[in-house]
């Protein structure tokens, strides 16, 4: 039976190669879709416009239209690092009151 970090891992991989299909990178579109299923609520609070475009070319460090799985990665990072920075000083807050 796989551990929870290893669940997590398969979760990651196999998420990207669901909307990356055969080609194995994502597209702007495939990165728009991606963000839409799998993080309902991001792009829609997300004040700027051209977040979707920002983010896209970050990742495309190659600026060849392609994100491929380092990359798609490193995004997960960076909002996971987010979440947890903001649930740490939620949790220093809920433990002021």
């Amino acid at each position: 039976m796989p551990s929870q970090m290893e669940h997590a891992m398969e979760t990651m991989m196999f998420t990207f190669h669901k909307f990356a299909g055969d080609k194995g990178y994502l597209t702007k579109e495939d990165l728009r879709v991606l963000m839409e299923e799998e993080f309902p609520g991001f792009l829609e609070n997300e004040k700027d416009p051209l977040a979707l475009d920002k983010i896209m070319k970050d990742l495309d460090q190659c600026q060849d239209g392609k994100v491929g799985f380092q990359s798609f990665f490193s995004l997960i990072a960076g909002l996971t690092i987010v979440c947890n920075d903001y649930f740490v000083v939620h949790m220093k807050q809920k433990g002021k009151k």
